[in-house]
């Protein structure tokens, strides 16, 4: 009997799968068996790590926050919590990636903006 060569569709199949794991390392890109778990695996860390970005860049606004507001030497608050809790009372409609921004660029702006909270409300327990 006649040695059949497997047909291309299989062979396409695993050249598309080989191309996604191209940029892995050893075997992980080469062995038809490991390719497709570690294909599967680097979609799941991929799809976790969007999620993990998302609290990363929270804790990244809030502590740019911090440092600004934080200062010792200027005249407004210096707990976060407290600017954050008089911002929502006051119905100001400023996320925390805006609130960095604003930080970091134009540091008097969000000093005028602290300052006028303090005038409006005083802080929570006082």
């Amino acid at each position: 009997m006649t040695r059949i060569k497997r047909g291309y569709i299989a062979q396409k199949r695993r050249k598309k799968i080989r191309l996604f794991t191209s940029s892995f390392r050893g075997t992980h890109s080469r062995l038809t068996r490991t390719i497709p778990q570690q294909k599967i695996k680097a979609l799941v860390s991929a799809y976790r790590h969007r999620n993990r970005k998302k609290g990363d860049f929270r804790g990244l606004w809030i502590s740019r926050i911090n440092a600004v507001i934080g200062d010792k030497k200027k005249d407004i608050y210096n707990i976060y919590s407290h600017l954050m809790y008089n911002l929502y009372k006051g119905q100001l409609l400023l996320n925390r990636k805006i609130i960095a921004q604003i930080a970091i660029f134009k540091g008097n702006c969000l000093l005028m903006i602290a300052n006028e909270m303090i005038i409006k409300y005083e802080f929570p327990g006082d």
